[in-house]
């Protein structure tokens, strides 16, 4: 990921400690085999991404292994004394961040499961833990750590995408700071992890929380083997990468110990200040034997003047191998879009929420959600849900809705039907799996008030003086054509409907107690209607007026005659 401090592999006589190292640290990890490094199977095997698509644009780095052995037995204190193994040791700063980050993640994203041990492997091999901790006291790095210009020749090509603002390249992109992120992709993971107010890619408390966000990008938990192996992958897509990261990530879960800042154990090429790669050496072309030298043979015989200009005709034992000299044919062209996570749900502008029995909802619901960063996030699933004492639901009956966010991070709920329960109830809104974010809303339903009542029928009411009215008053109260059981009725026989007034004489009903009564209270029944009791005429013969008024005041008026029958 970061700049090329050290070669792929070490020299001579050491490239098979460096094998036998490795395969000795993956075991002891139980780390899964590595993919093969044919590019389709890294993403087939370990679920990575493509090459280049990382936070450092596959920036070389660091291929030192720990020693062979541990620097305490396994199950010991990972805080050794200053005595332990030199290897062992972290520069106190840096340490301290590493630890301040896993602290955070915990306590911001703890299903992450992020352990500082991984976040100090990958500052090993991608700055030698901030070149041995040269840190001020705020944990800023001495002089600028950067990597390799990523024009292409052998590594990625990104173009500039900061300006040089952080790499001092205005044509291509660099890796920048002790976790080697490129500019695009410290501007959406940048992090103040020291609580100065900037984020500072060369400050190792802003990189190794940084480095820890993106690690836990799309709900990984690094305690599983194959999360973590995706997340290292993600970081540099490289097997080797993923081979080197793991061995010190086992060889710190076995013991470390702080030392002073400055004092770190370097790796064996370390290339300069600036991060700059290091050149590789010129391969010799004279004879050699591993781990002998060879024994000058004395000859009678004068040089030459002139130096041969045959090869020695003793072959090497084992030839050189000459670097590649050709880039990738198709270098990535484009920065990685890193994962986002969610970081809030918040209130997108939902009104009132209120409706009568039966109808729906004006207002719907709307959140939005945020990103970790600050930023609307997309393809987020909020889930809606009804929650109280009511009847009201979402479309198609439901209780509880799932729906995904769009461009602009908003959802919005699909509409409330209100039931016929009358009272208040909760809607929630909820996000988010390792950290749940839920927002709640209180809505209400208003019974059905009557505004209108009306005869089922319109046949004449006529009745004889001295006897009862054949046909009985049968009305329907309702609300927008809807009967509205349970509605108060009052039934008046009046004098005027100018000037109502309970009148005297005329049509009346009987009370319990057979005497008449002119005015009865009543209720509706199921679907709002309501049959009158049986209503009498007296002696006076004349045309009266029945009205009938709702308790939400609907009113409606009946026509009574008392008249003598035909002879």
């Amino acid at each position: 990921m970061a700049a090329q401090f050290g070669r792929r592999l070490r020299r001579g006589a050491t490239t098979t400690a460096v094998a036998a190292a490795a395969v000795a640290a993956l075991s002891a990890s139980q780390a899964p085999a590595a993919p093969h490094p044919d590019a389709a199977g890294d993403r087939a095997s370990a679920g990575a991404t493509p090459p280049g698509d990382a936070a450092t644009g596959n920036s070389p780095y660091h291929t030192d292994l720990p020693p062979l052995t541990t620097p305490d037995a396994p199950g010991a204190s990972v805080n050794l004394p200053v005595t332990g193994s030199a290897e062992a040791g972290i520069p106190a700063s840096v340490l301290a961040a590493y630890k301040k980050a896993q602290q955070e993640l915990a306590s911001t994203d703890a299903a992450c499961r992020l352990p500082w041990q991984l976040l100090a492997a990958i500052g090993k091999v991608e700055s030698g833990q901030a070149r041995g901790g040269k840190v001020d006291a705020d944990g800023t790095t001495l002089s600028p750590i950067l990597g390799p210009a990523l024009n292409g020749q052998g590594f990625a090509l990104i173009k500039d995408t900061d300006g040089g603002a952080y790499d001092g390249d205005a044509t291509h992109d660099r890796a920048v700071g002790p976790m080697q992120f490129i500019p695009s992709t410290w501007a959406t993971w940048g992090q103040d992890g020291n609580g100065d107010g900037r984020k500072d890619p060369n400050n190792i408390y802003d990189a190794a929380l940084a480095a820890g966000r993106y690690l836990c990008a799309g709900a990984r938990d690094l305690s599983l083997a194959t999360d973590l192996d995706r997340a290292v992958l993600s970081y540099n897509h490289s097997t080797e990468y993923l081979r080197t990261v793991r061995s010190w990530f086992d060889y710190y879960k076995r013991g470390s110990h702080e030392v002073p800042d400055g004092t770190g154990v370097l790796p064996a090429d370390t290339g300069s200040d600036t991060g700059a790669a290091s050149p590789s050496p010129t391969p010799s072309t004279g004879p050699t034997t591993p781990g002998t030298s060879p024994s000058p043979t004395p000859d009678p015989t004068p040089p030459p003047t002139t130096p041969p200009t045959t090869p020695p005709t003793t072959p090497p034992t084992t030839p050189p191998t000459a670097p590649p000299t050709t880039p990738p044919t198709t270098p990535p062209t484009t920065p990685p879009t890193p994962p986002a996570t969610l970081g809030s749900l918040e209130n997108a502008g939902t009104g009132t929420l209120t409706a009568t029995a039966g109808e729906a909802f004006a207002e719907r619901v709307k959140v939005r959600a945020m990103s970790t960063l600050g930023a609307p996030l997309a393809k987020a699933s909020v889930t809606f849900a009804v929650v109280g004492d009511t009847d009201t639901r979402f479309a198609g009956g439901k209780s509880t809705v799932t729906v995904t966010t769009g461009a602009d991070g908003t959802v919005t709920a699909p509409v409330l039907t209100a039931g016929e329960k009358a009272g208040s109830f909760r809607v929630t809104a909820a996000a988010g799996t390792t950290k749940p974010r839920t927002l709640t809303y209180t809505a209400s339903v208003t019974a059905r008030v009557a505004d209108t009542i009306a005869r089922t029928g319109d046949k004449a009411l006529t009745a004889a003086p001295g006897t009862e009215f054949a046909d009985r008053v049968e009305v329907r109260a309702t609300y927008k054509g809807t009967g509205v059981a349970d509605t108060a009725v009052t039934a008046t026989m009046i004098t005027d409907a100018e000037t109502p007034a309970e009148n005297d004489k005329g049509p009346y009903f009987k009370g319990d107690d057979g005497n008449a009564v002119r005015t009865l209270d009543l209720t509706t029944g199921a679907d709002g209607v309501l049959a009158l009791p049986k209503i009498y005429a007296d002696d006076t013969a004349g045309t009266y007026t029945l009205r009938l008024t709702t308790a939400s005041g609907a009113t409606l008026t009946v026509e009574l005659k008392v008249e003598a029958p035909e002879a």
